[in-house]
């Protein structure tokens, strides 16, 4: 369910056919990975099949309207099933990708010292879509696009001085897209243009910083995991070097960050209490307390929250004056139901941050491209898939009992026989063992090139 590659065609607009791994193998081949990108793809079985770059973007040179995908890449239904379903791809933090980052560094110097490539002029805010670039349109800055897809790889050959937007640029600029973190729509609105926009003297020191960090963290992998690339907003499941299942998250927000960690998934909770922690409290329940006691309302009724003294008694909600409550006067929780923002499963895990994996009781917003809105928090789509996984091998565990905690409501703490291990990362610029160079939002401004790389 994690990887479209499977999916018919006529519904999930994925394939990852024999011409689209000879098409994007062409651009490996541009960037100087083919030898490297030949020889794991071989090693790999084939695994290399469903990366991201080998997605099939319609045949080379047809330029039939509609021809690139099976279905309207405008359509929001479009966007949210890429982005809730995120293809498997290769592992983040596969070893191989060390190697294929070092040489992603070696092709970003050559590209630097030939002057890098042309910024496009970003449209305004309100341009309506009919006049933004894309397939059939005809406008001088295509020819400015054709220039840049180049630079990087993504396009090759074609009248690189025409102004029409024909089929091998919307192929070009999918790839681009879906090698960028974007949703790939084949059209060039303010968001794909800023991306296009990052220099490539920015590209090349954050691939730099990456390495280092690619490094360390695939150094302690062990042979089942799960990692969350905070940048990606998506979570792995790994075992024994691929991927089981990528799965869309919701990352915090840039003044509530998502920590980095590494330590083991020791047990699950379904259907959990949630207990309020300290940010959510100070920064959410107290503000909110305080201007729904304005209007006469009740925060903690509302959303049937319970309020708990330094001697654990329970507080008559009626009788807190929000005006005087402090981040410690009270302790707060709300029992499991539909209203709980945990959902109906917790992750548990060692954190001096308070933060953990979780359900959410409405997932909309995974069909979003921009997921960096939790308070530090990790939700988790269909995590019911990664609840199984984890629990493979412990008896009466299976996909059935786990669907079932979901239905029944029923709160329920299993423990791990085998912790898992669990790594929140930080990697926003890697190479992968197809030869095919990632970048994702630099969204807490780590890699030192200030706001540029994380403003799209």
């Amino acid at each position: 369910m994690q990887g479209l590659g499977g999916k018919d065609v006529r519904l999930g607009r994925w394939n990852f056919g024999a011409e689209s791994r000879s098409a994007w193998r062409g651009v490996s081949l541009a960037l100087g990975f083919a030898v490297m990108g030949a020889a794991l793809a071989v090693g790999q079985g084939g695994a290399a099949a469903q990366s991201f770059g080998w997605i099939n973007f319609g045949p080379s040179g047809n330029d039939t309207p509609g021809s690139s995908l099976s279905t309207n890449p405008t359509d929001p239904d479009f966007v949210r099933e890429w982005e809730a379903n995120p293809p498997k791809g290769f592992a983040t933090l596969a070893k191989a990708n060390i190697e294929a980052t070092k040489m992603a560094v070696r092709q970003y110097l050559m590209i630097v010292s030939r002057g890098g490539w042309p910024q496009i002029p970003v449209p305004p805010n309100k341009t309506p879509r009919e006049s933004l670039m894309q397939y059939g349109t005809t406008d001088p800055a295509v020819a400015l696009l054709r220039t840049r897809l180049a630079a990087s790889g993504d396009l090759r050959g074609g009248n690189a001085s025409s102004s029409y937007f024909d089929g091998d640029i919307d192929k070009a600029l999918k790839r681009f897209q879906a090698s960028n973190g974007l949703t790939p729509t084949g059209i060039a609105d303010k968001r794909t243009i800023m991306a296009l926009n990052v220099p490539a003297d920015v590209r090349l020191k954050q691939l730099k910083v990456n390495l280092a960090r690619l490094q360390e963290a695939a150094a302690t992998t062990s042979k089942k995991y799960v990692v969350v690339n905070i940048p990606a907003a998506q979570i792995e499941a790994v075992e024994n070097g691929e991927i089981v299942a990528r799965y869309a998250g919701v990352v915090g927000k840039s003044d509530r960050p998502t920590p980095l960690l590494h330590t083991p998934i020791t047990d699950l909770s379904f259907n959990p209490t949630w207990r309020l922690p300290p940010t959510v409290i100070s920064e959410d329940l107290i503000p909110r307390g305080r201007a729904m006691q304005q209007k006469g309302q009740n925060v903690l009724v509302k959303f049937g929250i319970d309020a708990y003294d330094g001697s654990g008694r329970k507080v008559d909600p009626e009788k807190i004056n929000w005006e005087k409550v402090s981040p410690g006067t009270y302790r707060y929780s709300q029992k499991p139901g539909k209203e709980n923002p945990l959902g109906f499963l917790k992750i548990n895990f060692d954190s001096a941050h308070s933060v953990y994996m979780h359900d959410t009781p409405s997932d909309r917003i995974f069909g979003r491209n921009f997921r960096s809105e939790s308070s530090g928090c990790i939700r988790v789509h269909n995590i019911e898939n990664l609840a199984t996984w984890l629990l493979a091998g412990q008896n009466g565990w299976g996909a059935d009992k786990v669907a079932q905690m979901k239905e029944n409501g029923r709160p329920l703490d299993v423990r791990l026989k085998k912790p898992v291990q669990l790594l929140f990362v930080y990697i926003s610029a890697w190479a992968t063992a197809d030869g095919v160079v990632q970048f994702r939002r630099d969204i807490y401004q780590k890699d030192g090139v200030g706001e540029i790389a994380a403003s799209y």
